[in-house]
Parts: C-alpha cells; structure tokens; sequence
C-alpha cells in the first residue's frame, strides 16, 4: 500500500506502521491470528492525516468482539491515566508494584538532606542491599514527556539525600542506594542519555526496552484498578483512599466483604468485579 501518514497523540506526524499495530495487539495478548485480523481490519480504514487516537478507537472495535479480556487488557495506557487527575493515586500504585515485587515500601514520607531537611519523597523501597528513592511523574496527557529539568532537579535532590544524615544509620550501612524516576509516559531522550551517564534509573512506557513500566504491570498482573471501564467517579475515589489500587485486590474477598470494607453498596461493585475477572482471567 502507499505511504500513509497519521498524526500521534502530541501530534507528530509519522508514518502509519501496520506492524506496529500487530505487536500492539499482541502484548495486550491477542493472539497471531486475531492481531493479523485487526491489521486486515484497519489497514483499509487508515487514510492520510488520520489520528492515531482513531485508529486506536478501531482497533478496540475488533477486541471487544474478538477477546472482551485483551480489550481491557490494551487500554492499559489510557487506564494508568485515569488514575489522575492529581498524581497521588499514580504514586500509590507505583508504590504497589514495588511491594508486589518483593520490596519494603513507604510512600509520601519526608526525608532530610544536607542542605535541606524538607525534602518529601514519593516512594523509598527496600530489598536486600538494594534501596531505591524514587520519585513519580504522572502524565495525564497523553504524549507528555518527562523533560531533563525534571531529571536534573530530581538529581540535585538526590545528591543532597546522599549527603545528609538518614542513609548514614546503620540500617543502610552496606546499601546500594539508587535513583528512579517513574512514569507512565516516555522520558525524552536528553533525559535518558543524562540519566543513563550518571547512573539514575529510568521506568517508563517502553522504558527500559523491553523492561518498561507496561512490562513490569502485564507480566505481574499488575493491572491498575482504572483500567476497568465501570470504574468511575465516587467509587475510584473510595478505591484509591481504601489504597485498593491494583484490579487483582478486588478478587480476594467476597463482594459482601468488599462492600463493608469500602463502604459501598454491592450493586455499585458487580460491573467492576465482573471486569476484573474478565481482565485476569487465563
């Protein structure tokens, strides 16, 4: 077919890349058949100066027909930008794949520094020798990039960390004492090139290659409670102050025991646990 351009989610135009919908569609689990089905499906409907965002829109179409489940499964993206529009649940649930990684987490605490004693930090997390001060860019935009100001303003807090009395105790004597930044966007690649210089961690969308944020959450089952689309208002909000931020939390009880602990009716839950189930299931 003829070169095809389209227009990204800030956008950029590029070149409209039909393998680039296949392997869309098969990290979100589809299988080769059915992602060569969507490619079929979209390439005829692709037309010059078209949205990414349409094309997206289509591609969902054909999931929620084909595989309700991978459906869920590739609005992952636009589910971690529900968690908005403040960037405290985001921070959470960050916090909630480190725990369920194997680490000991504490979110939102203060720390001091050398020069400053106020320092508040997002996440610090524990596992063996390893300790990571990490730190959250949440992005509700879609294709909102985390720029090097921010990486070199997180560095300089970082640095002053380092130099202040709390890593000094004998409960870090012996640890390896990192930076990370996490978002659920991509980083530019000043920021990457900086930060792979001075030895800062990066965790991304597709960030690091093959390792990124979208990793970490599909391989785990690690799916945020927003990816699931009945989700809304009130009851994410209870959700997130309840800190039940992952879609898995809200299958380890019975809907009564559910429903006491958020102090929800059940007819509020039924939708969501439906999808949750459908999301996790094998």
């Amino acid at each position: 077919m003829a070169k095809i351009y389209v227009f990204n989610s800030v956008g950029e135009k590029e070149l409209f890349s039909p393998q680039k919908v296949y392997k869309s569609a098969r990290r979100a689990g589809a299988s080769k058949d059915l992602a060569r089905k969507i490619v079929e499906w979209i390439e005829p409907k692709v037309w010059s100066g078209m949205k990414t965002l349409e094309i997206y829109k289509e591609v969902k179409k054909v999931l929620y027909q084909e595989n309700p489940g991978v459906n869920l499964k590739f609005s992952l993206k636009v589910g971690m930008r529900k968690l908005g529009p403040s960037g405290f649940p985001f921070e959470k649930f960050v916090g909630e794949i480190f725990t369920r990684l194997g680490f000991e987490v504490k979110t939102n605490i203060y720390l001091s520094g050398s020069c400053l004693r106020d320092y508040e930090i997002d996440f610090l997390a524990k596992k063996g020798s390893l300790v990571y001060i990490g730190e959250c860019k949440y992005r509700n935009i879609a294709g909102d990039k985390v720029h090097l100001d921010n990486v070199l303003a997180n560095q300089a807090r970082f640095l002053d960390l380092l130099d202040g009395s709390y890593f000094k105790t004998d409960m870090y004597k012996g640890c390896k004492i990192k930076s990370i930044m996490v978002t659920n966007e991509r980083f530019t690649s000043r920021a990457i090139t900086y930060s792979d210089c001075q030895g800062i961690e990066l965790l991304g969308w597709r960030h690091p290659h093959n390792k990124g944020l979208e990793y970490l959450i599909e391989s785990n089952n690690l799916y945020p409670i927003t990816i699931l689309p009945s989700l809304k208002g009130h009851l994410k909000d209870v959700l997130v102050l309840k800190e039940t931020m992952l879609a898995k939390d809200i299958l380890t009880t019975d809907i009564e025991n559910l429903s006491k602990k958020l102090g929800v009716l059940p007819k509020y839950l039924y939708s969501v646990i439906n999808e949750a189930r459908l999301l996790l299931a094998k």
